[in-house]
């Protein structure tokens, strides 16, 4: 554990030195406010046009807007990590590899389990510290309404952005183990976690479409914002995140004995 400690500290401090994080964090935000304002403004309009509708024909005028913006809101942020995992995980091993002191991390008292899992969970660290801060639109919105049980959707919403975000974490790893350029490594990334969008588009109902369906990554995320929890979701997402975590790990192990 200590071993793993020390890596995890090491690369924290290496993501608060860099610019780079604090360009994705803030490239983030920016555009998780701007999504969530348009939201907000939209659904409240239609809102109000559905309550003169009903007093002038009659028939239902009751919209939740605040379950309505959690479900739109974390709709958009599963896209954003689309184009934002790879920029958080390109350098991981690439740089390292690059500059050559991954061949002193792998010299050191440290596992490579340890030197995995240090990496993964200090990335994930900077996933957590980038989404927290979108509490404080919920918190806002809830305050100025009637949330009903908005509280429990928001709750399973963000459990499933921390796991997507995982998931994706942990194959943009893998693949910034594989090569020692950034570039290759976030493209690698991107283009992985884009097939595995859409890999079920257009699969039909077929048994075959049926696997398809199951391999997306992001199908397994939608119910999480409407506020349903589902264990084969759960199942999923750890079982993804384990194997990608397993896959670094044995890419870690090869670079010993390419080096013995």
């Amino acid at each position: 554990m200590k071993g793993l400690y020390a890596v995890y500290r090491k690369e924290m401090g290496h993501y608060f030195v860099s610019p780079v994080a604090y360009v994705i964090v803030g490239v983030f935000l920016i555009l998780s406010a701007y999504f969530f304002n348009r939201l907000l403004i939209v659904l409240i309009q239609e809102s109000l046009e559905a309550g003169e509708q009903a007093l002038e024909f009659g028939g239902p005028s009751a919209i939740d807007v605040p379950a309505l913006v959690v479900r739109n809101f974390f709709g958009i942020l599963s896209t954003l990590l689309l184009f934002l995992t790879p920029m958080l995980t390109m350098g991981v091993y690439a740089e390292e590899r690059k500059r050559g002191t991954m061949e002193l991390l792998m010299t050191s008292p440290v596992t490579d389990t340890e030197i995995v899992l240090g990496k993964f969970f200090a990335s994930l660290t900077l996933l957590v510290i980038m989404l927290l801060p979108t509490a404080a639109y919920f918190i806002y919105m809830f305050a100025h309404s009637e949330p009903a049980a908005a509280w429990r959707v928001l709750g399973n919403a963000y459990l499933g952005a921390v796991l997507l975000g995982s998931a994706l974490l942990a194959l943009g790893s893998f693949f910034s183990s594989l090569t020692e350029s950034q570039l290759i490594a976030a493209i690698l990334t991107f283009g992985a976690i884009l097939l595995l969008w859409v890999i079920d588009f257009g699969s039909g109902t077929t048994a075959w479409a049926a696997g398809l369906q199951y391999l997306s990554v992001f199908r397994h995320y939608d119910d999480f914002p409407r506020g349903v929890m589902d264990t084969s979701n759960l199942i999923f997402y750890l079982s993804f995140i384990f194997l990608g975590v397993f896959l670094t790990v044995r890419s870690v192990d090869s670079m010993r004995w390419r080096r013995a």
